[in-house]
């Protein structure tokens, strides 16, 4: 179990409808003093949900009722009695419930800044890789005309052609 788990407050399942909170204090009584008896309600039916918490002020009257009442019969029903875990609403170990709700307040700013960061530098890495790539494009345009030219002068005939007229008429 954890340690920050309390053991004087026992889970106590399998109730009948029948039971309520003062038949589940006095079928406890018998091993020690009680600090709490709750049986939490169904809010559409307002009946338990045959199940119930009883705290007692001691630790070792609860092992003693657990130990006890574990399998005992209440209202022809078998009970399951054990150690209550503490109770987790969303929000890992501790719980929303246990927290004020800004309890989170400074991490949550720490988050949006890294966060913002985060995006800032995905931008620039954006910007550059664009850059990048237009550097690129245009040596390659830049590699494509300039063999363009060559191949225009030397392969192609009427080009040497006009190029021997113009040099002739600029000779003459």
């Amino acid at each position: 179990m954890n340690e920050g788990v309390p053991k004087n407050t026992l889970y106590v399942g399998g109730l009948a409808e029948e039971v309520n909170e003062h038949i589940l204090h006095a079928a406890f009584i018998p091993f020690g003093d009680i600090k709490d008896v709750k049986t939490p309600l169904d809010q559409a039916t307002q009946k338990h949900r045959s199940f119930g918490f009883v705290t007692f002020l001691e630790r070792e009257d609860a092992a003693a009722a657990m130990d006890n009442m574990d399998g005992a019969e209440l209202y022809g029903r078998v009970l399951t009695v054990n150690y209550a875990l503490p109770e987790k609403i969303k929000g890992g170990e501790v719980g929303w419930a246990a927290q004020p709700i800004w309890a989170d307040a400074d991490t949550w700013f720490e988050r949006q800044q890294q966060e913002q960061e985060m995006q800032r530098l995905q931008a620039e890495q954006r910007e550059a890789m664009q850059a990048a790539e237009e550097l690129h494009r245009k040596k390659m345009a830049e590699e494509r005309d300039g063999e363009k030219d060559e191949a225009d002068a030397n392969d192609d005939p009427m080009a040497k052609a006009e190029a021997e007229v113009l040099k002739q008429n600029a000779e003459a």
